[in-house]
């Protein structure tokens, strides 16, 4: 993902979950998907999907371990 994908991406994620702390961070070594922290806390990836329609759409993926959940 570029940088201004990132920016974009991240901006709507904090007007959508209303969290200024949201991050959105490249990945080592990948151009098709990017980490969300919250703060300094790892929570997902994002995943660039371009179809063959020349659409392009994101995919947020998080785990919840059950441990979490106590």
């Amino acid at each position: 993902m570029t940088r201004d994908e990132i920016l974009k991406l991240e901006t709507y994620l904090q007007k959508t979950f209303q969290l200024p702390s949201i991050q959105v961070r490249q990945r080592p070594q990948k151009d098709d998907s990017a980490e969300v922290y919250i703060g300094e806390e790892f929570i997902g990836v994002l995943f660039r999907d371009d179809d063959d329609e020349d659409e392009t759409a994101y995919q947020f993926q998080m785990a919840i371990l059950d441990f979490d959940l106590k």
